[in-house]
């Protein structure tokens, strides 16, 4: 069996998958390799930065709809308040959603934020405050992505609830109905 095969048997979104990871770790491995080989600091942020960004905004726009069903953005209303918008897949699509696809989504997510905050200790033992500032612009893209999804999954997990209590009620409904049905 070929090893494409089983990684798209694996998972339902392997290119997703793929992208999903890519820039995380072309993010992390910008960082540390040039951090230890080359020693421009502008260099080193700008490209990091960058690649933090499109991580963001992949995880954010494409794999957080695709591997997780669920999407957030923030909006400033009227009066000048910052407003979290959430959408995700109805309850039955959400039951559908590739279990390991989930997994990969919400693990890379976590272990990317744990991985900058690891470089920043480092950068901070080496009193370096310049590329503290690089691990703390993206890490703050990271922790914008886990609050805004795991604001957005708690109100996922409530729309899944309420599915299922209606459709448990539905069916409860209808076999009474059949049950004192007169024949």
């Amino acid at each position: 069996m070929d090893q494409r095969q089983v990684v798209s048997e694996n998972y339902a979104n392997p290119i997703t998958c793929f992208f999903h990871v890519l820039f995380k770790a072309a993010a992390l491995a910008f960082y540390i390799l040039f951090s230890l080989f080359v020693k421009s600091f502008v260099i080193i942020f700008v490209i990091t930065v960058l690649l933090a960004a499109l991580d963001f905004w992949v995880v954010k726009n494409v794999s957080g709809r695709i591997l997780v069903g669920l999407r957030w953005w923030n909006e400033i209303d009227d009066e000048g308040n910052s407003v979290w918008k959430f959408e995700c897949l109805d309850g039955e699509s959400l039951a559908r959603m590739n279990k390991k696809d989930s997994w990969l989504f919400w693990w890379t997510l976590y272990l990317t934020a744990a991985a900058w905050i690891v470089l920043g200790i480092f950068s901070l033992i080496r009193l370096e405050a310049d590329y503290l500032l690089v691990v703390g612009v993206c890490l703050s893209l990271s922790i914008a992505n886990i609050v805004g999804f795991t604001k957005c999954n708690k109100d996922a997990k409530k729309n899944i609830q309420a599915f299922a209590q209606n459709a448990i009620a539905s069916r409860v409904t209808s076999s009474l109905q059949s049950a004192f049905s007169v024949f």
